[in-house]
């Protein structure tokens, strides 16, 4: 069998590479890291506040003008983003909330965990994000907000999810967790909810480790988020019991140090991984059983998380599965995208299952995630892409792309 060119790196960024990175396994992701990014971190590790200092605000006021929100509260991931999110807009147990099944993090597990119900709503089957006209027949009485995903980077139909949200008086939420950069109709993301959610850990472009963000406009939702994050300093030796008993999810200024640097080099990290997106397309376009990343009409720019390309339609699920598995022996990491909360255990002893949500499942079924990051280089991405068709044609030879 074929072996993928090895990197052949004394330093990676100007980063000493150690020995166990130099050889042939061609990583999924590799976080975009440099001598700046080190140093911010030496720097609060000499300092003598690690956690509840000021770095971690800075952070906050740097990234709420980087999206372009008045308020932005750090978290330590995601998922605790979006609960707190949904706490400060009072969504609780007896409600209802509007989600995608489809996605690579499993974000909308907050849901779950603030006592709300998701009820799952299918996607477009190209871009991947809800779709707006199907939501409708979701909606009941017990609907309190819709939480929208910009899916590996590729915006949702934000004009038309807004005026869902408008006409039936619903909270919206974006979870834009994997998709920093991104804009739709000329606007970065992060700019369409009511309140917003981003996610800082590996894969994501901007990388802290663990981490997220929470963003609004709104100061009073911003206090009821800090409220749920956690007390200040200057609080803990209150006698006084708050009305919130808080998470204790603030992001220490480690984190903090690394988001900060990386947020400074932000416009230079997408930049290099578009030059890694294009490599992949002058190599994947001339394959027609592999269809490459789809980008809809009123969508400015994507950032992709990972590189998703999807099968033609005649291969299945196990043919998926056997590529990922071919490319694994060939020391490539490649993953399933997505496998649907909905089939997951959770959500089926919920009573969800398979045949519920057709697109979303016909996209999952098929959509392979390639290693994408700034360190891969051009020989690399060849033999990942004619490796991919080799095992393609063994299991699923001549299929269509639609």
């Amino acid at each position: 069998m074929r072996k993928p060119p090895p990197i052949n790196l004394a330093t990676r960024d100007g980063v000493p590479v150690e020995k166990e990175d130099k050889d042939s396994f061609i990583l999924l992701s590799d976080p975009d890291v440099t001598l700046a990014e080190l140093e911010a971190v030496d720097a609060v590790l000499r300092s003598s506040r690690l956690s509840n200092g000021p770095v971690a605000e800075a952070f906050e006021e740097a990234f709420a003008g980087y999206v372009g929100r008045k308020y932005a509260v750090a978290v330590p991931s995601g998922t605790l983003g979006l609960l707190i999110a949904l706490k400060a807009h009072g969504i609780g147990s007896g409600q209802d909330v509007i989600v995608s099944s489809y996605s690579l993090r499993e974000t909308q597990h907050a849901i779950r965990l603030a006592g709300a119900m998701p009820v799952f709503s299918d996607i477009d089957y190209w871009a991947g994000t809800l779709a707006p006209e199907k939501i409708e027949a979701r909606l009941t009485n017990r609907t309190r907000a819709i939480i929208a995903s910009n899916n590996n980077g590729h915006p949702a139909a934000w004009a038309a999810l807004r005026t869902l949200a408008k006409k039936h008086d619903l909270v919206l939420i974006e979870d834009s967790t994997e998709a920093i950069g991104s804009k739709y109709q000329g606007a970065l993301v992060g700019t369409f909810g009511d309140t917003s959610i981003f996610d800082f850990s590996q894969p994501s472009p901007l990388t802290c480790g663990e981490g997220g963000m929470v963003v609004t406009d709104d100061i009073d939702i911003a206090v009821a988020l800090r409220r749920h994050r956690a007390r200040r300093e200057d609080e803990r030796s209150s006698v006084v019991i708050g009305a919130t008993a808080p998470y204790q999810a603030g992001m220490s200024d480690i984190s903090a140090a690394l988001g900060l640097a990386q947020l400074k080099r932000i416009d230079e990290i997408l930049e290099r991984r578009r030059l890694t997106e294009h490599l992949y397309y002058k190599h994947l376009k001339s394959f027609e059983g592999i269809k490459d990343p789809y980008v809809a009409p009123d969508v400015t720019e994507v950032n992709w998380l990972l590189y998703v390309v999807h099968l033609g339609t005649r291969f299945s699920r196990s043919g998926r599965d056997a590529i990922v598995e071919d490319l694994r022996i060939e020391d490539v990491e490649a993953v399933a995208y997505s496998n649907p909360l909905h089939l997951q255990r959770h959500y089926f002893d919920l009573g969800y299952r398979r045949g519920d949500l057709f697109v979303t499942e016909k996209v999952a079924d098929r959509a392979v995630a390639l290693p994408f990051h700034t360190h891969l280089t051009e020989d690399q991405i060849s033999f990942i892409v004619a490796t991919m068709k080799d095992a393609s044609i063994n299991v699923g030879a001549g299929s269509a792309i639609y």
